[in-house]
């Protein structure tokens, strides 16, 4: 599905909407926006189409049937909030066209893990106390829904948890749309705490599952998972960092400083990394100076 040349990914979807003036406070984070101001979503994946990303990766995160239904949305209306996610990105790439923009542009829809819709930090943590029949059943029917809206793959990120892998690998091979798999790491294992080569291992006989790798993730602890990927289930690897920050679950705030330096995509690059982009607090001006250092890396290559 993909050619040898490195794929620049977005960056962080919340904080772009947020640096458009949105207010993101709420459980339902970015997703609240699917309903509310669905022209801001367009807006942010334009964003960083013009900056030089060649994904975009949807306002699903956080869209799910229980989380919506917390706030008086029913199963039709999630339904087509998860539709209208993969159609604003549609309607990024056309605007980006209109724009001039003639490269491949893809629309990789989101599906965050378990703990992102209760929104108390355990999409950190993994470990929710519940098994893989019960995952399962909470995450096929936005998935289901998600496919059947024609976004080029699926986004399978920030997962914490190999049980909950599982899971979503017994998905993956039912609908029809490659996916990449991400995970949420510290240091060389899982959030929950598992290795990396037995996370990364449950994708390697899945065909359906075109890359593997990390995202919202320290940027130090790429260069590792990357190599742990590539060996586990020979698959390019995929990897979008956050900015270095950390995230204050119950104050709802970064902390700390920004230790995202594009420059670092060479070694990510070189270690493997076949999809290279950024999420939390990794803006358009990142995305940029990255794909630039990416060209420079194809150029001297």
């Amino acid at each position: 599905m993909f050619s040898d040349r490195v794929l620049v990914l977005d960056g962080g979807l919340s904080n772009q909407l947020t640096a458009q003036g949105h207010d993101l406070s709420d459980e339902l984070w970015s997703a609240r926006l699917l309903r509310d101001d669905p022209e801001a979503i367009v807006e942010a994946h334009l964003a960083y189409f013009l900056a030089g990303a060649s994904v975009a990766i949807t306002s699903s995160y956080q869209a799910t049937f229980e989380g919506f239904a917390k706030h008086g949305i029913d199963r039709d209306e999630t339904a087509r909030l998860l539709r209208r996610s993969v159609a604003l990105g549609r309607e990024a790439v056309e605007r980006a066209r209109a724009r001039g923009i003639d490269r491949p542009l893809w629309v990789a829809a989101s599906v965050g893990p378990y703990g992102a819709m209760l929104a108390d930090g355990s999409e950190y943590r993994g470990r929710y106390g519940l098994g893989v029949d019960a995952l399962e059943a909470f995450h096929r029917p936005r998935m289901e829904v998600l496919a059947e809206a024609g976004p080029d793959l699926l986004a399978v990120e920030t997962i914490p948890d190999v049980d909950e892998a599982r899971a979503l690998v017994r998905i993956i091979g039912d609908l029809g749309v490659p996916a990449w798999l991400t995970y949420s790491v510290g240091s060389d294992r899982t959030r929950a705490g598992q290795p990396l080569d037995e996370a990364f291992a449950l994708a390697a006989d899945v065909p359906a599952i075109v890359g593997v790798g990390v995202n919202c993730c320290l940027p130090e602890d790429v260069e590792a998972a990357v190599g742990a990927a590539s060996r586990a289930a020979g698959k390019p690897v995929v990897v979008y960092p956050n900015s270095g920050e950390s995230w204050d679950a119950s104050a709802r705030a970064w902390r700390g400083r920004s230790t995202f330096d594009p420059e670092r995509v060479s070694a990510w690059r070189a270690a493997g990394a076949r999809l290279i982009g950024g999420c939390c607090r990794v803006g358009p001006d990142q995305i940029t100076q990255l794909a630039a250092a990416l060209e420079d890396a194809d150029r001297d290559a």
